[in-house]
Formats: structure tokens, sequence, C-alpha cells
């Protein structure tokens, strides 16, 4: 009666947290959004009105800039596209503005039905609108903000094949000699000559002014994300992942923090902060845009609802003086792609963490570390789950066979056991007394066979946040029809395969034999009602679980065995 209530209570705190999932997902509250029209591919005129105002001249260590509260519409102009295209990226430069407005992902297809088709991440588009917006504004006389007219030598940038670097010039020339060519700098992934990994996900946007006016000019570079709550890419049933903006805050004592906002507060908040160093981004499942400012400067972020739909991250940067007759370069890094875990640590203090495991991260960090190190010796996610599932239970190894040599002493006594019910089925006191009885004469506890699950169920959440949030195992491949890890069994092939395990490692157990009819009819129904739910969890998670069930009835076999010599053994002795 302890385990059957023990095991009830995993399962259901297990159900209850991923009923809580699929209830976030149907009923969270969601940000408003342009009227549903259909995304596209990337186009070659039309363009989305953006009327989200400039910022004022940004923040020196004085004062803090307000954003401007007034919007104003773009004109009318026409919009033309420079397309570039690299061994990671196909984007196009809207001249208007000059600011990426479609971006997809070469190595991340859409679907896993689709690899040909690469995801779309930014997009002017509404549903899935996304875009950066980046610009200069001035102290007096004019700036290149994200509406003004940008020219370009080329319509197509094309990263030759070995070429580690690829540069994008826009210019600009104002009526009173201010001239500025705006850069986008892409670059190859690869490794210094430290050995240091360097991501091919990380562009830099470059402004190099020039002078050429009487007097001299104060300037700060800006930039902005705005998008709405439709995710690029579906999701599985029962998955609700986060989508939303994060700021890495300072403290006053000089330390860092991470924090998130959620699209619901991003609906009706403003967070507004003014610091030195730090970043800004927008996360949602996989993958994270972020403005990466040097971290000597001084930066003011900030967060707020769009006038028109979705909500805003915005960077407003130091004033930079541009003497007459004279020239400055400014440079401000944006991260644009995935969640690599490798690469987001190297890139900027704190990045690594829009890789999100919540509660259990103390036990999933290390987990993932394992479980890439495994992958890095065969090469296969799905075999290298079967290793990490393996590993595990050799870490409990001394937790389970407590277990399972109380699971055995338990179908030894079972007779005993029933007949004691059977004698005192009318005074429930004294059935409690004699069970206590008997449990201390023949030196076995019932409850030793649960808390081992119990203790290893944290791993089985934090492995479920592993395989939810680590990129590298979207749509990883495993064997034949188990084409995507991340992702439910299409054919539930490995639920069944769960239940029959789980309806075996039963029977082995014998607990059965000591619960009464009703009680023996929900252990009997518990496999099936498993199977169903399992049916909706990733493919990788109900493979570590099979594996780890596998494991376990061979676990169970070998102790039973043992312990039915150990019995013999000393039957001889007396």
């Amino acid at each position: 009666m302890e385990n059957l209530r023990m095991v009830l209570f995993a399962l259901l705190a297990g159900i209850v947290f991923f009923l809580y999932q699929a209830w976030q997902e149907d009923y969270a509250t969601p940000a408003s959004a342009q009227a549903p029209a259909p995304a596209r591919a990337l186009p070659d005129a039309e363009s989305q009105s953006q009327d989200e105002g400039v910022p004022e001249l940004g923040a020196s260590t004085a004062s803090t800039p307000q954003v401007d509260a007034e919007s104003a519409a773009a004109e009318e102009t026409g919009d033309e596209y420079v397309e570039v295209v690299t061994d990671l990226y196909r984007l196009q430069i809207n001249l208007n503005g000059g600011d990426i407005q479609f971006l997809q992902l070469l190595k991340y297809p859409l679907t896993k039905d689709s690899p040909d088709e690469p995801l779309l991440l930014l997009n002017n588009q509404p549903p899935q609108f996304f875009v950066m917006q980046s610009g200069l504004v001035g102290d007096a006389g004019q700036a290149p903000d994200h509406r003004a007219r940008y020219s370009a030598d080329r319509r197509r940038y094309t990263m030759a094949p070995g070429a580690d670097r690829l540069e994008v010039p826009l210019r600009w020339t104002g009526e009173d000699g201010l001239s500025v060519e705006k850069v986008y700098v892409f670059r190859r992934g690869s490794k210094d000559d430290a050995e240091q990994e360097r991501s091919g996900y990380q562009i830099d946007l470059l402004y190099r002014l020039l002078n050429q006016g009487d007097q001299a000019r104060v300037i700060s570079p800006y930039a902005r994300m705005w998008r709405t709550s439709h995710k690029a890419g579906g999701e599985p049933p029962f998955i609700q992942s986060f989508i939303g903006a994060a700021m890495y805050l300072r403290d006053s004592d000089g330390s860092y923090k991470y924090k998130k906002y959620d699209e619901s507060d991003l609906a009706k908040e403003t967070v507004s902060t003014q610091q030195q160093g730090g970043w800004i981004g927008m996360l949602q499942h996989y993958f994270v845009a972020a403005i990466l400012p040097p971290p000597q400067q001084t930066n003011t972020f900030n967060l707020r609802p769009a006038k028109r739909f979705g909500f805003i991250a915005e960077y407003v940067g130091e004033r930079a003086e541009v003497a007459s007759e004279a020239g400055l370069e400014l440079k401000l890094p944006l991260y644009i792609g995935p969640k690599l875990q490798h690469d987001l640590e190297a890139i900027a203090p704190g990045l690594q963490l829009t890789v999100d495991y919540g509660l259990l991260t103390p036990i999933a960090e290390p987990l993932f570390w394992v479980l890439d190190k495994l992958h890095g010796l065969t090469g296969n996610w799905g075999w290298s789950i079967i290793l990490l599932t393996l590993l595990i239970k050799l870490a409990f190894y001394k937790l389970s066979e407590a277990q399972y040599r109380s699971m055995a002493r338990m179908k030894k006594f079972a007779p005993r056991i029933q007949s004691i019910k059977e004698r005192y089925a009318d005074d429930r006191e004294r059935l409690h007394q004699a069970m206590m009885d008997l449990y201390k004469k023949e030196g076995f506890n019932p409850l030793a066979g649960c808390w081992p699950m119990l203790v290893q169920f944290p791993v089985f959440i934090a492995l479920y946040w592993v395989l939810l949030e680590s990129v590298e195992l979207r749509q990883a491949d495993f064997l034949w029809w188990l084409n995507d890890l991340s992702s439910p069994d299409p054919y539930y092939v490995l639920p069944v395969l769960f239940g029959i395990s789980m309806f075996l490692q039963q029977k082995l157990s014998g607990q059965a034999m000591t619960m009464e009819p009703m009680q023996q009819r929900i252990m009997n129904i518990m496999p099936i009602g498993l199977t169903f739910f399992f049916a909706f969890f990733p493919a990788g998670l109900v493979l570590y679980w099979f594996v780890s069930n596998i494991i376990g009835i061979a676990q169970q076999w070998v102790i039973t065995r043992r312990l039915e010599r150990e019995d013999e053994t000393a039957a001889k002795k007396r």
C-alpha cells in the first residue's frame, strides 16, 4: 500500500507538471498582434510600414535618455533590398533604413518534412513579424536613423568559398556635411590561432562616420528589435516554450544578473535602465536575437509595448563626438541565430543563460555536458541518450539495489502479508502493528522501494528540459522512423515499448501480490495510461525512460536471483 501511494504521488506530480505546460499553451495571455496575413519567403519589394519613433540622443553618464513618445510614419518611397548569402544565412537588407528585415537560417530547416526550406527567423510580414532596426541620432542636423535612405553598390553579396569575412557596405550622405557608411560584417564560424571558437552567427554592425561640416557633431547609435509573439516554426503538442525578452542587468555592487520578461508582461509593462555593459535580447524556442554593446560603455536598455502591435527591446548607446573634418567608427555586435551553448558563453558574459533549464538548471547543465561529450564519441544523439541512461543507472545503482531488494523481499513475504491482511481485515490498528512487526523481524522496509524512484524523478524532469531547450537536439535523427528526438514518436512505437516494459517490471516485482483487488487494477491500468501520456512526450525522453526500464528489469532479475542464492546459502547453514 505504501509503495502504491508513493508511486501514484510521483506520477501525479509529473502529470500535473506537464498538464500545466499544456494549459499555458492554450490559455496564456497572448500579446496583441496584427491581423493575420500569410507569411512568405524573401520578397523582391513591398514593405511593412514601420511607425515606431526614433529614440533621442543617447546616454551620457549624467543623464538618462527618454524614448520618443511620438511615432513617425515612414515615407512610402518603394523598398529596395540587398540580398546577402553566407554559409549560415540568407538575408535581405532594406535600403530604406539599412535594416535586416528578412533572415533565414540555412542550417536549420523549418520542419523535418521540409529539409530544403530554411527557417525564417526575421520577417517584416505579419503574423510572424520580427525585425531589427538600427540607426544614428544626433544633437543637431541630419543623422541616418532607421528611416533613412541608403545606397549600395550591389544588390547581392555572397560569401566566397574559403573566405572568412564578408562586408556589406551601405552609404548615406547628409546635406550638412555628415556622411555615413553603415557596414554589416559577416564571418565564417571557425577557430582562431588560440583554438578559441568564433561563432558565425555573430554579426558586427559598423558605422564609419566622416564629418566634413564646419561644426563638431554628437552622435549616438541605437538598435531595436520589434516583434509579435508568433514563433518561427511549429512546436510539438504539450510543449509550452518561453517567448519574450531578456536583459543582462548590472546590480549596484557591480555584478550582473539575468532577467527575462514574458510576452504577456511586455504587452503592458515598460522597463528602462541605464548601466555599464550588459545586453538585451529577444527569446523564443531554440533561437535568440541579441544586441551586445561593448562592456565598457554606458548603455540604455528599454523594453516596452509597441504602439501598433507586439513589443520592442531597444538599445541606445553612449554619445560620441565627431569633430569637424574628422572621422569616427562605431561598432555594435549582434547575435542572430540558434542558442548554441558553446558559442553563447564565448560571445558575451551571461548570454548562455538564454538556454533556460529553469529551477533544475544545476542538474540539467551537467546532464547536457555529459550528453554533449557522449555525442562527440557516438555522433548520434539517440545513442548518446542511451549511454547517458546507462551512466545515470550506474550512478544510482546502490539506490536501485535497495529498491529491488525491497521488492524481492516483499514478493517473498507476499503470502504472509496476505495472511495478516485477512486475519486483521476488520481491525486497521492491529493490521498496521502486525505489518510493522513483520518488517522489523525480517529486516526490510517497504518504503525503500520508492525513495530511489523519487530521488531519480528530478533527473527525469531535468532531462525533459534539456531535450526541450537544447537546439543541438532539434530535429536530431536516431534510427529508422525516429528522425526527430525533440518531437513525439510519429508511429507511437517507443511509447508502446515503454508501456510493455513497465508492465513487465511490475510483474517481475511481484508488488501486486500484496495489494488489494482495487489497487491491483490501478497498477494494471497505469502502464496503459502512461503509454497514452508518453505518446505526446519528445521521443528522446521516452527513449530515456524505456531504456531505463530495460536496465531496471535486468538489474531486478539479477538482484532477485542473488537474493535467492543468499537465502539458499543461509538455509543450508542452519
